[in-house]
């Protein structure tokens, strides 16, 4: 038997993907390994996960379970890109910023930033870089990428997709949604994923489940029939089949069941929620997000961050500013966010 090699009751505020995994994630695989199963998604976890992406999107929607967000991405975008597309994002999307040259080497395209300050945009915003169509000298603008939650844990509402799924559409390009964190995105919005997505207009989204309780595991989905057919092709060469997807797809199932995708998000938002109100009472620190989901972004002193890295793990987002990014998870329990609050305190106190 393997050895423990670390402290189970650790816990950080750096990532969700710090976190382990949920128990009913774990009982589900353990359902699924009994048995032979035909591979490469011809098994019947995958074909029910099929069936129930289809209740929550749509008889539209195709599901193509994959390994990871970043094969996930560029797998879509080729989906969606003539190969001399372009990607209209926001400076700080995760394509552009977390991703490495994987948009540009894997899926060969060209992204064309936007400046926002909340990570979000907008038909004005986007119209910053959707010119020039027609133009041979310039990548075409043929795709919009938002995430949900952004970059910066703000959230888009449905008015907002809207708004830009149709700007796209009249300007012929086409809306994707990263949807690493969708879960939480429609929890903080008190929606649901049909109203979020297939009734604003979204054309194609990535299903993240792997921070938010999963072991491992995306889902692309397809909302469109003219991307249908390219997808299996594009899944494998950019190594994202899985030959023993059952077990990728048994995790989808479990997790989407009585809807616990959404009781896990509600929990991580619920406790980012909890520990904003205890910084508020804290002078030196200020919040420069709104916090809506399980992200909160903050500034603090720059010997109180020093401090604060000793005992936990986190992210310093911005530097030059001494800011970070702290973030909950589905497993965040009260008593570790009020024990990290008063860590905060104490390390803003000492001199």
């Amino acid at each position: 038997m393997m050895n423990r090699l670390h402290d189970n009751q650790s816990y950080a505020f750096a990532s969700d993907n710090y976190s382990g995994v949920h128990p009913k994630i774990i009982q589900a695989l353990t359902i699924a390994n009994g048995g032979h199963q035909p591979a490469y998604g011809a098994d019947v976890y995958t074909h029910a996960l099929q069936q129930k992406i289809k209740q929550l999107f749509g008889e539209q929607a195709e599901a193509f379970p994959v390994f990871n967000g970043t094969g996930a991405n560029v797998t879509a975008l080729q989906a969606l890109l003539p190969r001399w597309g372009a990607v209209i994002c926001a400076e700080s999307a995760h394509i552009h910023c977390d991703e490495g040259v994987a948009p540009e080497h894997l899926a060969g395209v060209k992204l064309l930033t936007v400046a926002t300050d909340d990570g979000k945009l907008t038909p004005q915003l986007v119209a910053r870089q959707a010119w020039g169509f027609g133009m041979e000298h310039r990548a075409q603008p043929a795709v919009v990428y938002i995430s949900q939650t952004t970059e910066l844990g703000t959230c888009y509402s449905v008015a907002e997709i809207r708004d830009l799924a149709e700007y796209c559409h009249k300007h012929n390009m086409q809306l994707y949604l990263d949807g690493a964190r969708l879960a939480n995105a429609l929890v903080a919005e008190n929606t649901d994923a049909r109203t979020m997505i297939t009734d604003t207009g979204v054309d194609m989204l990535n299903l993240g489940g792997t921070k938010n309780g999963m072991l491992q595991g995306e889902c692309i989905i397809s909302m469109r029939a003219d991307t249908h057919a390219a997808m299996p092709y594009l899944r494998k060469i950019n190594a994202q089949l899985g030959a023993k997807m059952r077990f990728i797809s048994a995790q989808f199932l479990a997790w989407l069941e009585d809807d616990l995708w959404l009781d896990l998000a509600a929990g991580s938002n619920l406790m980012a929620k909890r520990l904003a109100a205890s910084l508020t009472a804290i002078e030196q620190v200020s919040v420069t997000q709104k916090v809506q989901a399980n992200a909160i972004f903050a500034i603090l002193p720059a010997n109180a961050r020093a401090r604060l890295h000793q005992q936990f793990h986190f992210y310093d987002w911005d530097e030059s500013k001494g800011e970070v990014r702290w973030m909950t998870s589905f497993d965040t329990t009260p008593e570790q966010v009020d024990a990290f609050a008063a860590a905060i305190r104490q390390a803003i106190a000492e001199k």
